[in-house]
């Protein structure tokens, strides 16, 4: 078997979790809704808190499941086409979505994306982010602090739980996730991170 021939199928797990992962739902959404164009609102991010300052909960809604359905996708895919490959197209799909091709490489900040991810990979890794992600979004109601500590918490739960299978490629995306918040956490710094359901100037 040549060289060009075994690497078809990490290049089509690639190209395919990329492709899924750059479908702008929050943008498509919005603007198929008459809310505008979401890159102009808010912080200017295509995710579902940024939907929700647009003051269409459902939207919002519908903006997390989808960008969490199309992580689920990438490696589900990837199981069924080429057993082993999960991890590659789940890098795909994450990188798909924060840098998107479509959007000239500006996307969102992937922690939906990253749960569907998690949660295709190994279930009981996803139930952790879950529930670390929605405790901290209900008792602080800050999207960012919640976002990036349910990120960190992938790799932690992995090797803990002794999946070091995954712990490189979650520690990668976490990373990725704690860099795309770069401007909350300087405002976390400040004093001046918004809350969940306060407008944002």
């Amino acid at each position: 078997m040549t060289t060009e021939i075994l690497w078809v199928a990490p290049t089509l797990a690639l190209a395919i979790g990329y492709l899924l992962g750059s479908v702008p739902f929050g943008v498509l959404l919005t603007r198929m809704a008459g809310a505008g164009d979401l890159r102009a609102i808010g912080s200017g991010n295509i995710g579902a808190t940024n939907v929700l300052r647009t003051g269409r909960k459902g939207l919002a809604a519908a903006t997390l499941l989808l960008d969490m359905a199309k992580g689920a996708a990438a490696v589900w895919i990837a199981g069924a086409l080429w057993p082993g490959l999960e991890p590659l197209a789940a890098a795909g799909t994450f990188l798909g979505h924060c840098y998107p091709v479509w959007l000239r490489f500006r996307g969102g900040k992937g922690v939906a994306t990253l749960m569907g991810i998690v949660l295709a990979l190994h279930w009981p890794l996803g139930l952790v982010f879950a529930i670390v992600w929605l405790s901290l979004l209900a008792g602080l109601r800050i999207s960012s602090v919640a976002g990036m500590t349910a990120a960190v918490s992938a790799p932690v739960t992995a090797a803990m739980t002794g999946r070091f299978d995954l712990v490189l490629l979650l520690l990668a995306l976490a990373l990725i996730v704690l860099w795309k918040h770069g401007e909350n956490i300087d405002r976390l710094l400040a004093g001046n991170e918004p809350r969940i359901g306060r407008r944002r100037a």
